[in-house]
């Protein structure tokens, strides 16, 4: 339990202005009843360099931030940056969360663990001798590592950059040495879902500026579970074309509630309502779709995903 009874933290990223992380961890620490303000620090372009996060995470420190959320585009460029990385990030190339104290600076992901925690609530017993992921960026790489983590056999990694789709599969084995993970053409991922027991969606696809699907919904079927890390919006037309054909799914709102909470916990030492939280992202989300309806200059989904 921490003694602490006031926190500073913020949000490294692009785009991050409309984050609902920073309103996740406020109203999380109004209920533990200590003080928390979580900033966010919108990076342009020439801001995204080593040399300038260097400069800016030695003002946090300098500063007195207790921690940082870090996000798109720099979780991996921050990696080489912080004192310490745990071993989640040491295995995965990528941090999202740095921790800042009287030992220096500390690197975490709770992608990972985000995706993790989601996958066994939400998708508890579901078979998983074989599933598909779609991307093989930042976020397909967490996704990856969190599936093996929880018994996965056989990852196929697609990828539109097959390159990068290669890359993931040499990276990941080590954490999962009985594991066997394959990187598939984009002309084979039809195949691949035919035989496997689930897909996941780590890419942009399903955001309100990247519409449709990133499979042809002919490809699902009973029986298939699918899972997507956006989160804005909630139920993206691959869930909803996955839902009225049977299939199991699993929305991106577990890995926002429990990779914020997952950081809550870190930054304070402090143990997060997580039902709680659930709530607060549920009604933040419903209260922007009824923007939305109010005003249609508002979009109701703003583009988000986890990582």
């Amino acid at each position: 339990m921490s003694a602490r009874r006031s926190f500073l933290a913020g949000l490294f990223g692009q785009g991050v202005g409309p984050s609902l992380t920073p309103e996740l961890h406020e109203r999380e620490a109004v209920r533990q009843g200590v003080r928390y303000v979580y900033k966010t620090v919108d990076l342009a372009e020439q801001q995204t360099t080593p040399e300038r996060l260097r400069e800016l995470l030695a003002a946090a420190v300098e500063l007195g931030f207790d921690g940082l959320n870090v996000t798109h585009p720099v979780k991996q460029t921050m990696v080489p940056l912080v004192d310490r990385v745990s071993d989640g990030v040491e295995a995965i190339g990528a941090l999202n969360t740095v921790l800042i104290g009287a030992g220096g600076t500390v690197g975490h992901n709770t992608d990972v663990t985000g995706f993790g925690r989601s996958f066994e609530d939400g998708l508890a017993g579901a078979p998983r001798d074989e599933v598909v992921l779609l991307g093989a960026g930042g976020a397909g790489t967490a996704v990856a590592h969190a599936l093996l983590a929880h018994g996965v056999r056989r990852l196929r990694v697609a990828d539109p950059d097959v390159t990068r789709a290669e890359d993931l599969s040499r990276s990941v084995p080590r954490l999962a040495d009985a594991a066997e993970v394959v990187a598939v053409s984009p002309e084979d991922v039809a195949d691949a879902i035919a035989a496997a027991d689930g897909l996941v969606n780590a890419t942009p696809i399903g955001m309100a500026a990247h519409p449709g699907t990133p499979v042809p919904t002919e490809l699902l079927r009973p029986g298939l579970w699918v899972a997507d890390i956006v989160y804005r919006p909630l139920h993206t037309p691959l869930l909803l074309a996955a839902a009225e054909r049977g299939c199991r799914t699993l929305t991106g709102a577990g890995m926002a509630v429990h990779q914020a909470a997952d950081a809550f916990e870190l930054i304070t030492g402090l143990p997060a309502d997580r039902a709680a939280m659930f709530g607060d992202l549920e009604e933040l989300v419903g209260a922007e779709v009824r923007r939305a309806r109010l005003d249609p200059q508002v979009p109701d989904t703003p583009d988000e995903r986890n990582p």
